[in-house]
């Protein structure tokens, strides 16, 4: 075997690979030089993700361009090719979700920074999340779609895939209108501002905050961390609480049944010793008042409030809990039970 014929592919490979080191620490240190001047931003920080990506592009690039040059058998140079432009248009791929989603994230960053309305900052990220989704999407598509086109026997099906594009749409239409749904609930939700990425939901009568929102399915995480996977067709078609919806501050209701004798004065100077304890209550309102009554017991109801319906739930269940306590401590008349004694006479009764 020649020696030039072995040595010539060995020196493209190496200058390659070279070239691909050093051009990827350039662009390293330009990005982490850009990084330190600029912190208001985290897009040159996030940019630096794209590294890989690069070179893995820039150093098949390279070898694509000389690999007919390099002396290698025929036999051997179409293979390589083909190999060769797979790998580019799989790494041009990566390289444009890489940025795109540094360039999302960045975005959203700074965004959140500067708007302290935590309901918006959550209507943006619920946003930019299903486009960046949306992107990647049709980025693996298109790259997928090119990297079958480069096989020959591919583009005569993809003419006459084309040719009966009609019917074939019709019968994938019928076949994915559950999906298509979904796909166009995704799109409703995620600009329609109706369910965002943090509220807190009831839905089926479960409460929960929702964690994540694709562009077909919805995953709420309940309170005992259990985690609901709904299609988002159901936020379109259905109705459901979302505690979050026009403001995250929530009210609350705690409810006793006790005797008739309970001190509802003392209880509400007790109630307000309570609420000023509990670091969950925003101080809006903390009041109580009898909503009801019944021949043997009295309805009792709190209202306090919170900041969002986690801290609402933490504030019912404090609130009900040491009031409990400190009625069986200080005031056990209150609390309900079965009368026993006989009624006391009506006045004037024992003259008559």
């Amino acid at each position: 075997m020649d020696t030039d014929t072995v040595l010539r592919p060995v020196a493209v490979l190496v200058g390659a690979l070279v070239v691909t080191l050093i051009a990827g620490w350039l662009l390293d240190l330009l990005l982490r030089r850009a990084d330190a001047r600029h912190g208001e931003t985290p897009l040159w920080g996030l940019l630096r993700r794209c590294r890989m990506p690069f070179r893995l592009l820039l150093c098949t690039t390279l070898l694509y361009g000389a690999h007919r040059r390099v002396g290698i058998a025929p036999d051997y140079v179409f293979a390589m090719g083909r190999a060769l432009t797979l790998v580019m248009i799989a790494s041009a791929a990566w390289l444009l979700v890489r940025i795109a989603t540094a360039v999302v994230d960045s975005s959203y960053a700074r965004f959140a920074a500067q708007h302290p309305n935590d309901a918006r900052v959550r209507r943006v990220r619920t946003q930019v999340t299903l486009i960046q989704r949306a992107v990647t999407a049709v980025v693996v598509v298109v790259a997928a779609a090119a990297m079958l086109l480069t096989f020959p026997p591919m583009r005569a099906v993809g003419a006459s895939v084309l040719a009966s594009a009609g019917v074939l749409g019709i019968v994938a239409g019928i076949a994915a209108q559950s999906t298509l749904g979904n796909l166009f609930a995704g799109l409703q939700i995620a600009f329609g501002d109706t369910v965002r990425i943090g509220d807190t939901v009831v839905v089926d009568e479960e409460w929960g905050t929702v964690e994540e929102i694709t562009l077909t399915f919805l995953v709420v995480r309940t309170w005992d961390e259990r985690r609901i996977t709904m299609p988002v067709s159901y936020f379109t078609g259905k109705p459901y609480e979302n505690w979050s919806r026009g403001g995250a501050q929530m009210t609350g209701t705690v409810f006793w049944h006790l005797d008739h004798s309970a001190p509802l004065d003392l209880m509400r100077e007790q109630l307000r010793r309570i609420l000023e304890e509990i670091p969950e209550w925003d101080g809006r309102t903390g009041s109580l008042a009898v909503t009801d009554t019944t021949p043997h017991t009295i309805q009792v109801r709190a209202v306090v409030t919170a900041k969002d319906g986690s801290d609402v739930w933490t504030v019912r269940c404090q609130v009900r809990e040491r009031l409990i306590a400190w009625l069986v401590a200080h005031h056990p008349y209150a609390l309900p039970r079965i009368a026993t004694a006989p009624a006391d006479p009506r006045p004037g009764a024992g003259a008559a």
